[in-house]
């Protein structure tokens, strides 16, 4: 295009009255009007959840607030250190528990079964439709972790019992074992400032 056209079209758009009302913000705060077929206007109705608003409370609205599927996925390939930096070794889930969900692995079960417990006052049941494995995008339970089905038995509590009495035997012994030593610290320091004196 020749450069006499272009300026001629550039002027031409700045001069246009439609071009000029797009560029200005709207700043009318009144409710929209109702697109239908009556005589009368009838004002949208605004819906907000302040507890000041007098609108009534739709019964069939949700309460609680839609959650993300797969979010879990978001945390993969992090891990906990500690304070020298050390990742730290992640936990062994159960053989019982398999992962449900696109590229599901431990880390991410492990993820979703610790948020369940954590937010969840409900009991933890894993996914209990079987058309899940098909199509987790409609079928998953947001309320339950990614796995499937799972029950705890009897025998499953027991071994975690046993394991829990062993961790607090070894944390008392340890506890022990620096009690000794700080009195014997302080044993030795006090016999040095004896034989100081």
């Amino acid at each position: 295009m020749m450069p006499s056209k272009l300026q001629k079209n550039k002027q031409r758009l700045r001069n246009d009255p439609l071009n000029q009302n797009k560029s200005k913000p709207d700043l009318n705060t009144t409710l929209p009007i109702r697109q239908t077929a009556s005589i009368f206007k009838q004002p949208v109705t605004k819906v907000t959840n302040h507890p000041s608003n007098k609108v009534k409370s739709d019964p069939q609205r949700v309460i609680e607030q839609p959650r993300q599927l797969f979010w879990e996925k978001r945390l993969e390939g992090l891990s906990a250190s500690d304070v020298t930096e050390q990742v730290i070794k992640p936990m062994e889930l159960p053989k019982g528990l398999q992962g449900v969900g696109p590229g599901n692995n431990e880390q991410t079960l492990l993820a979703a079964i610790a948020s369940a417990l954590h937010t969840s006052s409900a009991p933890i049941t894993g996914q209990l439709s079987a058309a899940v494995e098909k199509n987790p995008s409609v079928w998953l339970n947001t309320s339950q972790p990614l796995c499937k089905a799972f029950l705890v038995t009897d025998e499953d509590i027991r071994k975690q019992e046993e394991r829990v009495q062993n961790v607090r035997k070894k944390l008392e012994e340890a506890l022990m074992a620096d009690i000794f030593a700080r009195e014997a610290s302080q044993n030795s320091d006090l016999c040095m400032d004896d034989s100081d004196a």
